[in-house]
């Protein structure tokens, strides 16, 4: 084998077909053309060699992640975003169509998201639309226009320009999704069951009464029997309550088009390690107790959860510390897109999980969520690559994070597992060598991330 164009990447333990194996991954004009035996020559071939205490994955993919640009670009923005995720292995991500402004409820509000996105996009992104009260009834032009799906919310979603849907108008999304052939995807909380909003002052518990598991098994309860009613396909975003569970195994057992999600924050935060007046951790639905933590990762263990994702969603310091830490005053939002798989990773092997078991969850698994392909090593794949050193420890610093605002749930974390490098379209996008003693690393080059679109394959 001789093309100067070539690169292949070497690994004693590459994950192929969901196990780990010796392989060489030979990449020609930004894709992946061969897997082949480690000893593999190609001669004239650039030659990357994965050290024999890392591994070699493909990229990873977040399906749920708010940028915030254009309209509230200090929160977060696609140069920042796009270079976290790069730094924490991600590869791909699917935005979120509210916090921006104007909300992705139209297909000229996505061609203004777009047009953010192309000149800062450090890696792949593509987009979801949302369902409104406003826009039901005319989804089919914004599936036309490229978006993966519609979020809808079935509480507040915090912004006002971005209203939740009654139980009525969930029933018409899902016939309209199902009709256009599209995919709905819900935050799911039922309003009835939470409290006001208002001050609930710095006391944790407080908060946690105040967004209780029922109102998250109310409204999974109210997708299941739409989605079961429509054939719609389903998806329940960020699940906090395991006694959910149950209710999801018996739907898809039952053949209903539904998927799950849940987060790293509900995988390795538990509400008893949570200080008083500590907002930056904050997020709704909340973080829920330790039995819950543990029967959350049964779901992920008996395949039961089909995705692990950030739910990236930032704001600025001072709208995480509204009202001096008022659990009900602040921003709710986790700031974790960098740190994801390490912070699983490290609760993994302490439960003694292999890393192989939960991976599907950081790649195939949200990929087939928004119905990407993407997430593998495999012949005709993109060259999108990351290499893991699994016994890396480093603490983590907000301060050193790659969002654009300084602040999040794990700092002062000591993680287990870290990105060294990542390559999109078998270009190198993240060195963690690049950077000086204490520092973030170093970006080089211009953003060569794709705006990806349903439409175009």
């Amino acid at each position: 084998m001789s093309d100067s164009g070539t690169t292949v990447f070497r690994a004693q333990r590459a994950l192929v077909d969901g196990a780990f194996v010796p392989a060489a991954v030979v990449v020609q004009r930004r894709r992946i053309v061969d897997v082949a035996d480690v000893r593999t020559k190609a001669s004239g071939a650039k030659a990357v060699l994965v050290p024999d205490d890392a591994v070699l994955l493909p990229g990873l993919v977040d399906s749920h992640v708010h940028v915030n640009e254009p309209g509230r670009t200090e929160w977060e923005g696609f140069r920042s975003a796009t270079l976290a995720a790069a730094a924490g292995g991600v590869t791909t991500i699917v935005d979120m169509p509210l916090n921006s402004l104007p909300p992705t409820t139209t297909p000229d509000a996505l061609a203004i998201k777009r047009a953010a996105a192309e000149p800062s996009a450090y890696i792949d992104v593509g987009f979801w639309g949302g369902a409104v009260p406003g826009n039901l009834g005319s989804l089919g032009p914004l599936h036309d226009a490229g978006v993966y799906g519609f979020k809808c919310f079935l509480s507040p979603s915090g912004v006002d320009e971005f209203p939740h849907l009654d139980r009525a108008q969930l029933d018409a999304a899902m016939e309209e999704v199902a009709a256009i052939g599209s995919r709905l995807i819900v935050h799911a909380e039922d309003p009835d069951l939470l409290a006001a909003d208002g001050a609930l002052g710095r006391d944790y518990d407080a908060f946690l009464a105040s967004r209780p598991a029922a109102s998250e098994a109310s409204a999974i309860d109210a997708v299941i029997a739409a989605a079961r009613r429509t054939g719609a396909r389903a998806h329940i975003l960020h699940l906090s309550d395991a006694g959910s569970l149950p209710a999801i195994r018996a739907a898809k057992a039952d053949g209903v088009a539904l998927t799950v999600e849940t987060c790293p924050h509900y995988l390795t935060i538990v509400a008893e390690e949570i200080p008083d007046g500590a907002s930056e951790f904050k997020c709704c639905p909340p973080i829920r107790g330790s039995a819950n933590r543990d029967l959350l990762w049964d779901g992920v263990v008996d395949g039961t959860i089909d995705a692990i994702v950030s739910d990236h969603s930032p704001s600025t310091v001072d709208l995480k510390r509204s009202g001096g830490g008022d659990f009900g005053l602040a921003w709710g939002g986790i700031a974790g897109l960098q740190v994801g798989l390490s912070a699983v990773w490290t609760e993994a092997r302490g439960r003694g999980i292999p890393l192989e078991a939960i991976l599907p969850l950081f790649t195939t698994g949200p990929a087939a969520v928004a119905g990407l392909s993407a997430g593998v090593i495999t012949p005709g794949a993109p060259a999108h690559l990351t290499v893991f050193g699994l016994d890396d420890a480093y603490p983590i610093q907000a301060a050193q994070l790659l969002h654009k605002n300084p602040i999040t749930a794990y700092e002062n974390r000591v993680l287990h597992g870290r990105v060294r490098r990542t390559w999109l379209h078998g270009k190198s996008v993240f060195n963690v060598t690049e950077g000086g003693a204490g520092e973030a690393p170093r970006f080089r080059g211009t953003p060569r991330g794709r705006l990806l679109s349903r439409t175009a394959g």
